[in-house]
């Protein structure tokens, strides 16, 4: 059946991924991809969806309640993935208030125009809406931080350390409270640590890849010890739509790719496959430039995804693991940063 969809922040990193996943497996779909093109939105993001006669573009702010009731009103949304987000901890350290009015506001414009259109009242849906659904991509920050031992489960309580992390932590909460006091069709996502083509120029991996190839210091915070879950991108936008058709409603899916890595061993992995795949014109390693930095304000020290649930539920599976991922991305960004050298 030929439905509408609304996609929001669709030029950022996993936004663009899924735009490009979703349109080449849904031909008979249309998305409709709403994006505020701040620094972290690009349109070159999306070239390879340009020409496809079911996409469309829509330059627009989120927290823009006019524009996304018009857009609700003349595309009568069946689904909504909800990507838009201002997502970059330092960022948040150092002005928070784009955050909560992003994070928050968005959400909850979103959220209740999506619940206007699509029910009667609550617990009583629309028949034109019957099918209706709400995707809310969250993060794995919102739960805080890990010793050496254990899982961030579903069930973890939430212990956000960053305005960003409690920014999404407070969209979180609005939609399990439109779940549980309207009964609207919603579910959110909370994933690991991204990485693959297409991500900010800010993010770790891309850092330490450009750093690298300029031959400029790589700059890792503190001694490196922190540790994150690293999940390719691609499996991340599987799993979302997995969860957004096959997922219970009002239910939180973790996502995560079993792959557990401190900056430490990015960074070398990283600087080892350079030394093959781009050796320096002096004969020296890349791992020479690594330099450690001032330590981030209220940096987590570990995070990790149990992802159970999905894989037992939805039968979801990542099909990347941490080598297979990481040897697309060096190789997708290598090509991106010689051009520009």
């Amino acid at each position: 059946m030929k439905r509408n969809i609304l996609v929001t922040g669709g030029a950022g990193f996993i936004g663009s991924n899924f735009v490009d996943y979703y349109t080449d497996k849904y031909p008979d779909h249309l998305v409709v991809n709403i994006d505020k093109l701040t620094y972290a939105g690009d349109l070159a993001n999306l070239e390879a969806v340009d020409g496809r006669s079911n996409y469309t573009f829509v330059k627009g702010d989120i927290c823009d309640k006019e524009l996304i009731q018009e857009l609700f009103e003349k595309y009568r949304f069946q689904q909504v993935y909800h990507f838009a987000a201002e997502s970059h901890v330092d960022n948040s350290i150092e002005g928070p208030e784009a955050f909560i009015k992003t994070n928050i506001e968005g959400t909850f414009i979103l959220l209740d125009t999506a619940r206007r259109m699509w029910l009667k009242a609550p617990g009583e849906i629309n028949n034109e809406f019957k099918n209706a659904r709400f995707l809310h991509v969250s993060t794995d920050e919102v739960y805080g931080s890990l010793g050496p031992e254990g899982l961030f489960e579903e069930t973890t309580p939430y212990a956000p350390n960053s305005p960003y992390s409690a920014s999404k932590a407070s969209s979180d909460f609005l939609v399990r409270s439109y779940f549980h006091t309207y009964k609207m069709p919603v579910v959110t996502t909370n994933c690991s640590n991204n990485y693959g083509p297409k991500q900010h120029d800010e993010k770790l991996i891309p850092t330490v890849i450009r750093k690298a190839l300029n031959l400029e210091n790589i700059p890792i915070y503190g001694d490196g010890g922190n540790i994150r879950d690293w999940l390719y991108v691609l499996d991340h936008c599987k799993g979302i739509d997995l969860a957004l058709n096959n997922g219970r409603l009002g239910e939180t899916y973790n996502i995560g790719g079993r792959n557990e890595r401190t900056n430490n061993q990015i960074a070398a992995r990283i600087c080892d496959m350079l030394d093959l795949k781009n050796p320096r014109s002096d004969g020296k390693s890349y791992h020479d430039l690594v330099t450690f930095v001032k330590d981030r304000a209220g940096h987590d020290l570990r995070y990790a995804i149990d992802a159970t649930k999905i894989e037992s539920e939805l039968r979801w599976l990542a099909d990347e693991n941490f080598e297979s991922g990481i040897e697309k991305t060096v190789d997708w960004y290598v090509e991106k940063y010689n051009k520009q050298i």
